[in-house]
């Protein structure tokens, strides 16, 4: 494989930059990562949009709303646990791919006597899935970024 000149190099990146940014319109004055931050149409930050349904694909999904950065699930029964469900809202609060960007809040429920009656949620359980959504939300990031 021929590798490029040191001389052409600023011009590829230039390019590769130019078709990554495709239609956009803006950019923010003095923003150095341009990949963190709105690359998309939708409102919020696309990689944390991305990585929340990825996240939550396997509950069924009531509520999406890309502008607004809402992500709201039906109530999911694991199959190991038949006597608890749980509904989960996500919220993508910025364009930016930050770690306080996301907030997700949770309700369970338990089967007691054929009524299903709230049960608090265990902070680990948001935390968790807030930390899983940012993983896969960095790992879209530089998937794009290397591709």
């Amino acid at each position: 494989m021929n590798r490029p000149s040191p001389a052409t190099l600023p011009i590829l990146a230039a390019a590769a930059l130019a078709l990554t940014l495709g239609g956009c319109a803006s950019k923010k004055a003095g923003r150095t990562d341009l990949a963190a931050s709105k690359i998309t149409t939708i409102g919020v930050n696309s990689y944390l949009w991305r990585a929340s349904l990825d996240t939550l694909s396997f509950m069924p999904l009531v509520q999406t709303d890309s502008n607004g950065g809402v992500i709201v699930t039906d109530w999911y029964v694991n199959p190991n646990s038949p006597a608890e469900r749980i509904k989960v809202t996500v919220s993508i609060l910025d364009q930016d791919l930050r770690a306080d960007a996301v907030r997700v809040a949770a309700l369970r429920q338990v089967n007691q006597g054929g009524q299903w009656v709230a049960a608090p949620v265990q902070a680990a359980t948001t935390q968790k899935l807030e930390d899983v959504i940012l993983t896969k939300a960095r790992d879209l990031r530089r998937a794009s970024l290397a591709g």
